[in-house]
C-alpha cells in the first residue's frame, strides 16, 4: 500500500492527462468548459475521465443533466489529483534554472495600450529571458495548467492555490455597431444599455447584469464564449457589449465602435501567480506591470486570493 492509502497495481495505467481532465471538470462544472480550459474537445474529456475511473476502478464522479458531483471516493481521488499536478509543476518550474520564458496568460486582453511599453521595458531589463503572453479562456488564466507563470485577471475567482497583487483599475467601454446610433456619441453611459440585448461571457468576462439596476437594465443577454464571438454578434449588430479599455485597445474589429461608460466602476486589473512560489522574474514582472499603470491607481500590498 503507499502513502495515498491505494493500493498499487502495476498494471494500474494512470496518466497525468487523465487527472488534467478530472480536475479541470470539477472546477468548470461542465465537460464543455473543461474542454475550453484544457484546449481539447468535450469528448477529450470524458473519455479521460472514463479511462481514469476504469483504471482505478471506481466511481469518481456522479453525472446528472444538471450537475456533476464528485462521490465518497471521488473527493479522496480530486484531492489526490491535485497534489499531483501541483507537485509536477513544481518539477517542471525546478528544472528550469534558467528560465529563458515567463508567460504571461490572459483572456480578452492583456494590458492593452500599456502591452508594448511593458514588453520594451522588459526587453531592456531582461534580455535573455523573452515576455510571451498566452491568451486562454481557462478560468485560472493558464495556471492551473502550467501554460502560463503569471495571468492578468479582471474579475474575481477563489482557488488557494493562488496569490494575487493588484496593478491597478481600467475604464469600460462599450463596444456598439458602427451603424447603430450610439456609435456617433463620444461616450455613453449605463442607462444607455437599458432596451439592448447584451453580450456577455460568463466564464471570462468582465461584464454582468449585476451592473445595471431597475429599469436601465438590458432588455435581454446573450451568452458567448470568448471576444471573437462578442465582437462577431456586436459587429452584426444582435448586441451590444461592455469590456475593459483593454479590449477597445487590444480588439479593434472593422464594424465595431468603441465609447467610454462614463458612469461606469471601474475594473480592478490582477497578477494571479502559484502560492509560494515568486519567483525573480514573477516579482520584476509584477513591479513592471504596475509601474505601467498610474501610481494613484496601483496598491502598494500583495493580498490573498481574490
Amino acid at each position: 500500500m503507499c502513502s495515498t492509502g491505494f493500493l498499487y497495481d502495476e498494471r494500474m495505467d494512470v496518466e497525468l492527462r487523465y487527472l488534467r481532465a478530472l480536475v479541470a471538470v470539477v472546477d468548470a462544472q461542465t465537460f464543455t468548459d473543461a474542454a475550453i480550459e484544457l484546449g481539447t474537445s468535450q469528448a477529450a474529456v470524458s473519455r479521460s475521465v472514463a479511462a481514469l475511473e476504469r483504471a482505478l476502478g471506481i466511481r469518481i464522479l456522479q453525472r446528472t443533466t444538471r450537475s456533476i458531483t464528485p462521490t465518497p471516493a471521488g473527493e479522496r481521488i480530486i484531492e489526490h489529483a491535485r497534489r499531483v499536478l501541483a507537485e509536477i509543476a513544481l518539477l517542471e518550474h525546478a528544472a528550469r534554472d534558467e528560465p529563458r520564458e515567463l508567460k504571461i496568460g490572459y483572456a480578452w486582453s492583456a494590458l492593452g495600450a500599456r502591452t508594448a511599453a511593458l514588453q520594451r521595458k522588459w526587453a531592456q531589463t531582461h534580455p535573455d529571458v523573452s515576455l510571451v503572453w498566452v491568451q486562454t479562456y481557462a478560468a485560472s488564466g493558464g495556471l492551473a495548467d502550467g501554460s502560463a507563470d503569471v495571468a492578468v485577471v479582471r474579475r474575481p475567482f477563489s482557488d488557494n492555490r493562488f496569490a494575487s497583487t493588484p496593478i491597478g483599475k481600467e475604464g469600460r467601454y462599450a463596444a456598439v455597431a458602427a451603424e447603430d446610433p450610439l456609435a456617433r456619441r463620444r461616450f455613453l453611459r449605463m442607462a444607455d444599455f437599458a432596451g439592448h440585448t447584451l453580450a456577455v461571457d460568463q466564464r471570462t468576462g468582465t461584464t454582468t447584469e449585476d451592473l445595471w439596476t431597475g429599469s436601465a437594465r438590458p432588455a435581454s443577454v446573450r451568452q458567448v464564449q470568448g471576444v471573437d464571438e462578442w465582437l462577431m454578434l456586436i459587429s452584426t449588430g444582435q448586441a451590444i457589449g461592455m469590456s475593459s479599455e483593454a479590449t477597445a485597445a487590444q480588439n479593434p474589429r472593422p464594424g465595431v465602435v468603441y465609447r467610454l461608460v462614463r458612469d461606469a466602476p471601474p475594473i480592478s486589473v490582477f497578477l494571479v501567480y502559484r502560492r509560494g512560489d515568486p519567483s525573480a522574474l514573477v516579482e520584476d514582472f509584477t513591479r513592471l506591470a504596475r509601474d505601467a499603470f498610474s501610481p494613484d491607481d496601483a496598491a502598494q500590498t500583495t493580498q490573498g486570493p481574490i
